[in-house]
């Protein structure tokens, strides 16, 4: 039976039109499905449903999800990032690794929190690396993190008084209803790339998942190793961004929210 999908442009480029058109007629798609965002079960008969692609290196992954939650759309992540990818979607359990940008790159710590800014709550992602970041084929030492990140868009912030603007052509990846991917604008023009990719999916609260939707938009706010430090409390969290846009060591962006 013809299945009620969407297959974007891009994931037809991916899988070859053969593909897409067999999982148009139903004979490669599932008919239920466990959406991919928001975990809730999916019929591709009887709603709109999206195809979203993780592609790694070497393989991919094709997950679905009610449109409603996900649009169609590709990811592009690494071969490891895919293995976290098919964990997370086949509901298999994994032991915690640290998350990477990329190979021999610092690792960066990334924290979930609600900010309150101009009396509204905001859904906020807290970036601090644990090594300084040095601009790729520099010489010697320092630490790069913010004028890489200023480069990309990012406002330096002297005070968290107001929401920053848009960071367009960014987006926050939520899908099955955790955090998967910070993602980028690809290289001339091309489909986003994950900039931070969790290899295992962070669990937000349902208060910063809440506001996410609310807003359509998440708060990235990113500092050099050593200005935030792991906060275990929110209060403490704001605290400590207080101090680093203080002390003109902290850049933000609002970008816009892919999932839910």
């Amino acid at each position: 039976m013809p299945r009620m999908l969407d297959v974007s442009d891009e994931v037809r480029a991916e899988i070859g039109d053969e593909e897409a058109d067999r999982l148009l007629a139903g004979e490669t798609a599932p008919g239920g499905y466990d959406c991919t965002s928001c975990r809730t079960p999916g019929d591709s008969e009887q709603e709109r449903t999206s195809t979203v692609l993780f592609v790694g290196d070497e393989t991919a992954v094709l997950a679905f999800a009610h449109s409603g939650c996900l649009p169609s759309q590709v990811v592009k992540v690494t071969e490891e990032q895919l293995r976290g990818a098919v964990k997370s979607i086949t509901g298999d359990s994994a032991d915690p690794e640290p998350d990477r940008v990329a190979p021999e790159q610092a690792v960066l710590g990334v924290t979930s929190g609600l900010v309150l800014i101009a009396g509204e709550l905001h859904p906020a992602l807290v970036v601090e690396p644990t090594a300084p970041i040095v601009r790729p084929g520099a010489t010697g030492t320092g630490d790069d993190f913010l004028p890489l990140l200023v480069e990309q868009g990012f406002m330096p912030l002297t005070e968290l008084s107001a929401v920053p603007s848009v960071l367009h052509g960014w987006s926050v990846l939520l899908a099955m209803g955790r955090l998967h991917a910070v993602l980028q604008p690809g290289t001339n023009g091309g489909r986003p790339v994950a900039w931070w990719q969790a290899h295992q999916p962070l669990q937000v609260t349902e208060g910063w998942r809440t506001a996410a939707n609310k807003h359509q938009q998440v708060l990235l706010f990113a500092a050099p190793v050593g200005s935030i430090g792991h906060q275990p409390r929110e209060d403490l969290m704001r605290d400590a961004l207080d101090r680093a846009a203080a002390n003109g060591k902290l850049v933000a962006a609002a970008l816009p929210l892919a999932g839910t």
